[in-house]
């Protein structure tokens, strides 16, 4: 059961199971009901559902990106512990931004949260997910990096600028982007399916700050990148949704690469050649 199916990881992960043979149902959680009636025959549930991060912030949107990554699922697994069911797996989509952001600190599987709002928002998502341990399924939670990928994700809104000649650093560059190739986050979405269980930061071994990330994307597309993003155009433009790019975090994939997980793309420069 994919729930979530119809966004950018969504549509990856649906050919990769479909590649290894696996049938493949996907809901809504806008049905919770409807969805644990289908998620009971199943013997995997795979959450991706969520409100867009990359929107600008206000009440009304802090309020539905809690409300889809909290009582959402709150609901479909109250209605799925009335079924009889022969589920044994729930993987669950989070986020990098469970610890809060920095400059200076790194963060592992076992670091602690932060205590801005989407700290809190991933706090809580997880914490629902956790619940399904009560059901006896295995919970894995796959904290999420900046995902890039040909069709979709971060680099659809990056690119136009870069390839016009306009790109640059964003803020003072200085910022953590702790990023991850669509291939390898698919193939650890694989590896908690099957086996991982807990925490899994989904993010390649080696982040990068802005001002690199800008440099190694110029130099892919052989470009210029000399045009800056100012602090004030980004929080006009996305509200206090701007910190996801403006303040970021160092995130290192300890736990997952622990448990046997090898990078496919671990460098960004070969991650871009990819792509691009």
């Amino acid at each position: 059961m994919l729930l979530g199916a119809s966004g950018f990881v969504g549509k990856y992960l649906i050919a990769a199971l479909h590649q290894r043979g696996d049938e493949v149902v996907s809901a809504s959680l806008r049905d919770p009901s409807n969805a644990a009636t289908l998620a009971a025959a199943c013997e995997a549930i795979v959450n991706l559902a969520g409100e867009p991060l990359a929107q600008r912030w206000n009440a009304a949107v802090k309020l539905r990106i809690e409300e889809s990554r909290i009582g959402a699922p709150r609901r479909f697994l109250d209605e799925l512990a009335q079924r009889d069911r022969r589920c044994t797996t729930y993987v669950s989509a989070s986020a990098v931004g469970y610890y809060g952001t920095s400059e200076t600190e790194t963060f592992v599987e076992t670091s602690p949260p932060g205590n801005d709002f989407l700290a809190h928002v991933c706090v809580g998502w997880e914490r629902e997910a956790n619940s399904a341990t009560n059901l006896g399924m295995r919970v894995a939670l796959v904290r999420t990096g900046i995902v890039l990928g040909a069709a979709g994700g971060a680099l659809e809104k990056i690119l136009p600028p870069f390839r016009a000649g306009m790109g640059g650093i964003v803020g003072n560059g200085r910022q953590w982007y702790s990023w991850v190739h669509v291939d390898d986050l698919v193939k650890i979405y694989l590896g908690a399916i099957d086996r991982f269980d807990g925490p899994l930061n989904a993010t390649a071994p080696n982040p990068t700050t802005n001002a690199t990330f800008t440099s190694e994307l110029a130099a892919a597309l052989h470009r210029p990148a000399r045009v800056a993003v100012p602090t004030f155009v980004l929080r006009a433009m996305l509200g206090e949704g701007a910190d996801i790019l403006l303040r970021g975090q160092r995130v290192l994939p300890r736990r997952t690469q622990e448990l046997g997980y090898r990078f496919i793309f671990p460098e960004l420069k070969d991650a871009l050649a990819n792509l691009l």
